[in-house]
C-alpha cells in the first residue's frame, strides 16, 4: 500500500484487517501511519472536541506518544493493559467515573471512539481521518511533533513449566526487586501490566501473556544499538530462571 500511494500520488492509503475492526493508513508521503503514529493522529482527532480529555492505550506505547498527547495536544495519556477489550473497558469505566475519555486505542490498530459507542470499528476511525483530509488538514504535519524511537523490538520467551503463570509472576516480582537495586533502572509508576522500566537509552516492558506460556518483552531505544545493550544487561537476570527459553534473547 505504501508503494501504491507513491506510484499513484494519492493523498492517503487505507488498509483494514479482514473484519475491519482494525485499520491503518499511509500518508501522502508514502510512510505508514500505524502503531504510535496512528494513535497520535486518532488522539488529535478525538481531543479536538474534548480538550484535556483522556486517551486510553495499551501498555506498549512509546514515551514519545505520552509526551505528544500531554504536551502537544493538552490531553492525558492513560497507559493500560494489552488487549483491545481491556483498553475499551477501561475507557468506559473512566467515563462512568466522570473522566472525559473520548478514545480507547491499541497499537495493533483497534480503535474505539466514545461518539461511536466505543465500538472497535476501523472503518469509523478511517472515515474520521478522511474527513480531516477533506477539511484541508495536513495529517503528516499534525503528527510531526511525535518523537519516535530509533529502535523497537519484541521478543517472546517461552516458559517451560506446567504452572507457567506462577513462574511468570515470580519473574515479574524478582525483576521489580532487581530494578530497585540498579541505579540505571527506573520503574515506571503508571503501569498496569508486568513491569515497565526506563533505562538510559529508552525503556522495556516485561509482562506475562494472558493465555500462553510466554513472557513477552517489548523494548524501545532512542539510540542505535541501545536495545542490544539493554538485552545484554538484562540477560544475567533472566538466566536465573531455568524455566525460561532464552533463544530469542540470545539472538538479539
Amino acid at each position: 500500500i505504501c508503494d501504491a500511494v507513491k506510484k499513484s500520488g494519492a493523498d492517503l492509503g487505507i488498509i483494514f484487517d479482514t473484519d475491519v475492526d482494525r485499520a491503518g493508513c499511509v500518508g501522502g508521503d508514502g510512510e505508514p501511519i500505524n502503531r504510535n503514529r496512528l494513535i497520535a493522529l486518532a488522539s488529535y482527532i478525538a481531543l479536538k472536541g474534548s480538550k484535556g480529555g483522556t486517551v486510553v492505550t495499551d501498555s506498549v506505547t512509546s514515551d514519545g506518544l505520552k509526551e505528544y498527547i500531554e504536551n502537544d495536544l493538552g490531553g492525558v495519556h492513560f497507559r493500560y493493559k494489552r488487549g483491545y477489550k481491556n483498553v475499551i473497558e477501561k475507557a468506559v469505566e473512566l467515563n462512568a467515573q466522570g473522566v472525559d475519555c473520548p478514545l480507547a486505542i491499541e497499537t495493533s490498530g483497534h480503535a474505539a471512539l466514545r461518539e461511536n459507542y466505543f465500538l472497535d470499528d476501523g472503518a469509523y476511525l478511517v472515515t474520521k481521518i478522511v474527513i480531516e483530509l477533506a477539511r484541508g488538514t495536513d495529517i503528516e504535519e499534525v503528527i510531526k511533533p511525535l518523537q519516535l524511537p530509533k529502535e523497537e523490538l519484541e521478543i517472546r520467551l517461552k516458559i517451560n513449566a506446567d504452572d507457567f503463570r506462577s513462574v511468570g509472576e515470580r519473574v515479574i516480582a524478582e525483576l521489580t526487586a532487581y530494578a530497585t537495586e540498579k541505579s540505571d533502572y527506573t520503574i515506571v509508576p503508571d503501569n498496569y501490566e508486568g513491569v515497565r522500566i526506563s533505562t538510559k537509552d529508552g525503556w522495556f516492558l516485561l509482562r506475562l501473556s494472558v493465555h500462553d506460556p510466554v513472557i513477552p518483552i517489548n523494548f524501545e531505544s532512542n539510540v542505535s544499538g541501545g536495545i542490544k545493550n539493554t538485552v545484554a544487561q538484562l540477560l544475567p537476570f533472566l538466566e536465573r530462571f531455568n524455566e525460561l527459553d532464552l533463544f530469542e534473547a540470545y539472538s538479539v
